[in-house]
Parts: structure tokens; C-alpha cells; sequence
């Protein structure tokens, strides 16, 4: 990773800079993790999984799930969610 100096950096160009870096390490990670090995079916993470991909708690997956932010499949009285759907709302919430 290279350098960067602010000198003569106004606020809007450096938001813009880590903006396009944040961008472009997001596209990355999805590329990545799009390219795991996929069972027969789409894979499916617990309540816990998605905490811990996301690296947030049970109660914010909840919160996202209610608010609409990602979609929950019920089976029974667990809770999942599909690995792509989950990518596709991380690389989403970052387009405004």
C-alpha cells in the first residue's frame, strides 16, 4: 500500500479517496467470498454466522432484519439467511 500525504488536501477530496479505497476493498471481499465452493443449494448462515460475518451482535442482525435490511428465512423457530443476499446488502449499503 502506498503513501498518501494531506498536505493541501481539502475534507471533500480525502472523504472522496477513502470513499473510493473503502469501494474498492468491498468489491474485493465480495469477489472473494463469491468465489467459495457452493454446496448442491445456496448456502445459508445462522443468526450467529451473520453476527460474525458482519462482526456486529445478535440484536443488530435482528434490528437489520426487521428495518428490511436483509431478508430472513424461517425454518421452524431458526433463523437464516442466504450467503449471496447477505453479500449482495453489504455491497448495496454502500451505494448511495
Amino acid at each position: 500500500m502506498g503513501s498518501v500525504q494531506l498536505i493541501q488536501v481539502t475534507p471533500t477530496e480525502l472523504a472522496t479517496l477513502i470513499s473510493e479505497n473503502v469501494k474498492v476493498q468491498l468489491q474485493e471481499l465480495f469477489i472473494e467470498l463469491q468465489g467459495k465452493p457452493k454446496d448442491d443449494g445456496p448456502e445459508f448462515l445462522t443468526r450467529k454466522e451473520t453476527a460474525e460475518l458482519f462482526k456486529v451482535s445478535l440484536v443488530t442482525i435482528h434490528d437489520w432484519s426487521n428495518n428490511g435490511l436483509l431478508k430472513a428465512y424461517k425454518l421452524g423457530n431458526r433463523t437464516y439467511y442466504k450467503r449471496s443476499e447477505l453479500l449482495q446488502a453489504l455491497f448495496d449499503s454502500n451505494r448511495h
